[in-house]
């Protein structure tokens, strides 16, 4: 039995489609910078300088290519699991609009200059009570639709959702408390060592939560979509939830190894990291084995292939994350390229993996099409964006563990054996098949962009009838 009501796609399908284009936009300033590395001439003008691109091309790809991500996967699957409209749809609506000013305002102020200078949270104090004022209205459409929904249960993707959304409030407002001195200047209410704490538990939970559950989320749900199969275990990923966002928040200090942060305070961080290993590999295990029954698929279905890709990618980064924690493996690894790889293989293999896979699912259905206009074009996409990320991380593996070496290596008489230059030279050859890398993974976004618009203007926006629970 159908409802008259139907669901309010129009917020997913203007979440869904700048997701692609901020993808396209990050990933060409990445490209840029990387090419900034290897011909520091292209620094012609101080607002394009490496300098200021660099927080653009994290802010970009973390939470305009990522942010536009979640919230529309997030806002399609709180409907659909709970059978019902989203609440306060003009809340909704400030949620986009928001975000969309958030994302403009960090474009225009971070090439100028203006930054908090911590990582992940550069941008000044007026824009970050917009991202507050957005959030806390996300947070309000989220619950107030799961409070609304017409079934008992929560799905489990809802669980990843909301801790998320819970989390990123959380580490936003305090991570940010800050005393404004002029419009586009403010100083941290916290300071020194306290500072750097209080930065890495933001941080690294920012990866945890907005990079991690936010993104399981849309593995629990897409997944067993496109595999037409049920959760391999459900009860696993009730007790991943639960396991994950208890340890993440704990892991934060082994970004600060060997600084002035207490020694127990570094060895909880790693401990922690450790521990982290077990949770995050019983949920790719999850995410994996629901194909069980289905793997034939993974021959003829490229949306498939990118979601079993990234969920291989996820095992992968989460594997080297603890790895590298280890206070030994640290020494080596820290300041070097191996971190910047290590950081690649989680965005790219795993965060952009699952999103391209998630809006290839969503796309034909919010426009009323059966599938996206070129099935072709979508596998040519999936094989560029796999190979650019084995050369983008492959090449930093190896810089890294170079750059790491050269920098600890000494003479008989205790001096250094390589000056701190003669490593960089030594990168340039793995910095240009980086930068191979990355053209590879934005010339796959270009691709997906063409077939977006493509099956827009084949179709017209629809928005599905609220189905009655039995209908799930």
């Amino acid at each position: 039995m159908q409802s008259q009501a139907t669901y309010n796609y129009k917020v997913v399908r203007q979440f869904t489609v700048m997701t692609v284009i901020w993808g396209v936009v990050g990933m060409l300033v990445g490209v840029f910078i990387a090419a900034e590395l290897i011909w520091p001439d292209l620094n012609v003008v101080e607002w394009l300088s490496y300098g200021r691109l660099r927080p653009l091309h994290t802010n970009a790809v973390i939470f305009a290519f990522g942010g536009c991500g979640l919230f529309a996967t997030s806002y399609y699957v709180v409907q659909r699991t709970c059978h019902t409209r989203l609440y306060a749809p003009a809340l909704a609506a400030f949620t986009f609009w928001g975000w969309q000013l958030v994302i403009v305002l960090a474009a225009i102020t971070l090439p100028m200059g203006y930054t908090s200078s911590k990582e992940y949270a550069e941008l000044e104090w007026p824009i970050d009570i917009l991202i507050a004022l957005v959030w806390i209205a996300y947070a309000v459409v989220f619950f107030g639709t799961i409070a609304k929904r017409k079934v008992s249960h929560i799905y489990v993707a809802n669980w990843f959702y909301g801790g998320f959304i819970l989390a990123i409030a959380l580490l936003h407002i305090v991570n940010n408390l800050e005393i404004p001195v002029t419009l586009f200047k403010s100083y941290s209410v916290y300071a020194g060592v306290q500072d750097a704490m209080v930065q890495w538990w933001y941080g690294h939970n920012a990866v945890g939560f907005f990079l991690t559950a936010g993104f399981l989320g849309m593995m629990y749900y897409f997944v067993p979509k496109q595999a037409g199969r049920p959760v391999y275990s459900y009860r696993l990923s009730v007790v991943h939830f639960w396991a994950l966002i208890f340890t993440y928040m704990w892991a934060g200090p082994h970004h600060l190894h060997y600084t002035a942060l207490p020694d127990w305070t570094q060895s909880l961080g790693m401990v922690f990291s450790l521990i982290l290993l077990a949770p995050s590999w019983g949920g790719m295990i999850n995410g994996i084995m629901t194909l069980s029954g289905a793997w034939h698929k993974l021959r003829d279905d490229p949306i498939l292939k990118f979601l079993i890709t990234a969920l291989s990618f996820y095992g992968m980064s989460t594997f080297e994350g603890p790895m590298m924690s280890i206070k030994t493996v640290n020494a080596l690894s820290h300041y070097t390229d191996w971190t910047i790889g290590h950081v690649h293989s989680g965005a790219l293999g795993w965060v952009a993996m699952i999103t391209i896979g998630s809006i290839y699912y969503l796309l034909p259905r919010l426009y009323g099409k059966n599938e996206m206009y070129s099935v072709k074009l979508i596998s040519m996409h999936f094989w560029i964006a796999t190979v650019g990320v084995v050369l983008y991380i492959a090449s930093l593996w190896i810089a890294g563990v170079m750059q790491g070496l050269m920098w600890r290596a000494t003479n008989p008489d205790g001096t250094l054996t390589y000056s701190f230059v003669e490593s960089v030279k030594a990168s340039y050859p793995f910095w240009t098949i980086r930068l191979a890398g990355g053209t590879l993974f934005l010339a796959g976004m270009l691709i997906m962009t063409y077939n977006m618009f493509k099956t827009m203007a084949g179709g017209k926006a629809v928005d599905a009838p609220v189905l009655a629970p039995a209908h799930a």
